[in-house]
């Protein structure tokens, strides 16, 4: 057998690129080919995002400019006098406070409430147990509309004895505290449920061994280190607390006792004509709303995306 020279041998191996392999690996053959992407993403972007700098644009807009033609997405004369206006209605301010009352009760009460059950949920074994789950996931299926005339009838024939100011549960906070409690506590105990499952069994019993109460081992040792989920599901339920209209509309008549899904609409026929109306200070208003939703979410991104993505691991 004849003897094979090293530059025959990188001859046989080496093989040609063609032009189209080539194009792909380039740098500009890899953004061309990624463009499709990109444009779907920025149309994502676009069409998710305008609603919100449409608002943002209106809120800085004067109202003689609102409707000028051509139309200005960038106003030329920005001013705060929407916002000043928002917060000057006293019926908004109320809202804002009531909105923040009842959200944050809701909030506590679904942790509270929610981390118990899913420590039994999740920690201990009795019959059951997957039904007492599938109920509570179940209750989350229903629309509001279709039990909304049940607690209509609920709320307004139901007495709180020991208020004495509030006689009546219907037309008052409490109302929409309990039935929030409704939508926002099944969805609370089944992800908090998914946590408490995924914790390791050796740290309950090591705080068992050293002498802890059940109750003990929940707050020192668990509670911590479901934080992620803790700090989801309480900010899901707050915002759905927040946004809430159905419920606020059916059971709140007093505009003392306004929610801000409620309060924002009390601004159409502010001005005493049904066309014109202050697009201004609604736009502002719904700017005012929603920012503390966003500021929440960027402080608690980080706990917000650990919790989403540990509570579909099991230990």
């Amino acid at each position: 057998m004849g003897v094979v020279s090293e530059t025959e041998t990188t001859k046989a191996v080496t093989r040609p690129i063609s032009r189209g392999r080539a194009f792909k690996k380039s740098r500009f053959g890899r953004i061309l080919l990624r463009s499709p992407f990109y444009f779907l993403v920025v149309v994502i972007f676009i069409y998710a995002l305008f609603p919100f700098l449409w608002a943002l644009r209106s809120a800085f807009t004067p109202d003689n400019d609102l409707f000028a033609t051509p139309l200005q997405y960038i106003p030329k004369h920005p001013t705060f006098d929407n916002f000043t206006a928002a917060l000057q209605a006293s019926f908004f301010r109320h809202a804002l406070l009531n909105s923040t009352i009842v959200a944050g009760s809701v909030t506590l009460l679904s942790l509270a409430i929610g981390s118990l059950a899913a420590f039994a949920l999740g920690r201990f074994r009795f019959r059951g147990r997957s039904a007492v789950m599938y109920v509570m996931l179940s209750m989350t299926i229903f629309p509001q509309i279709a039990i909304l005339g049940a607690l209509y009838t609920m709320i307004s024939g139901f007495h709180i004895v020991w208020f004495i100011r509030f006689p009546h549960l219907y037309d008052t906070r409490w109302a929409l505290i309990f039935t929030y409690l409704i939508f926002t506590l099944p969805f609370t105990v089944w992800v908090l449920t998914s946590f408490m499952r995924a914790l390791p069994k050796d740290l309950e019993e090591a705080a068992y061994v050293d002498g802890a109460s059940p109750l003990q081992t929940f707050w020192k040792v668990l509670l911590p280190l479901i934080a992620p989920g803790l700090v989801t599901t309480g900010l899901l339920a707050f915002i759905a607390a927040w946004n809430e209209y159905l419920f606020a509309l059916s059971f709140i008549q007093s505009p003392n006792n306004y929610t801000v899904p409620i309060g924002i609409t009390s601004f159409v026929g502010k001005s005493g004509s049904a066309f014109q109306q202050p697009w201004g200070e609604i736009m502002a208003a719904t700017i005012i709303v929603t920012l503390p939703l966003i500021i929440a979410v960027l402080v608690l991104q980080k706990r917000i995306l650990a919790g989403l993505t540990a509570g579909a691991v099991k230990g």
